[in-house]
């Protein structure tokens, strides 16, 4: 099957975009938020807008991570799924509640703020926040321009 991006790779357009993302990347793998989890929240983020490029690409990251399929597969089902400590869930609650509309009244409620707070410290609460800001930055440009999924960068866009 020959896939193609409807764009082509953004970085002809805009050089700075390639070095932002990485300087982007690098300040948020910091330590205060394990690589495990950043992954996790932007899979989970993926599944949520229905982005094939981002589940793929996620999927790939915490498989060469060393995470087994079923804990990569239960994202989509993790509150009831045995493979995910409670820093794990809270973070991943926090990525659904930020990414869901709530009717009824605010995203993130004090309460979810206090749990996650019980987890992680200002640094990286401040970390996990920029890490659903920088996905939820990449969600417009899978959606409209869609990226090949499962190809390396530079090479998941259209000449």
């Amino acid at each position: 099957m020959d896939i193609t991006s409807r764009l082509p790779d953004p970085t002809q357009f805009f050089p700075e975009l390639g070095g932002w993302a990485a300087a982007l990347t690098k300040a948020l793998n910091n330590g205060t938020v394990p690589a495990t989890t950043i992954a996790l929240v932007h899979l989970r983020v993926g599944q949520i807008v229905g982005s094939t490029y981002h589940t793929v690409r996620q999927s790939g990251i915490l498989r060469k991570a060393g995470q087994s399929e079923e804990r990569i597969t239960a994202v989509a089902s993790w509150r009831d799924a045995p493979y995910f400590d409670a820093s794990e869930r809270v973070a991943l609650e926090l990525a659904e509640a930020v990414c869901t509309p709530n009717p009824t009244g605010e995203r993130v409620t004090d309460d979810l703020y206090r749990r996650a707070a019980e987890h992680y410290d200002e640094p990286a609460l401040w970390t996990l926040t920029l890490v659903i800001a920088q996905i939820l930055f990449f969600v417009p440009v899978a959606a409209i321009a869609k990226p090949i999924p499962g190809t390396p960068f530079g090479k998941n866009y259209r000449p």
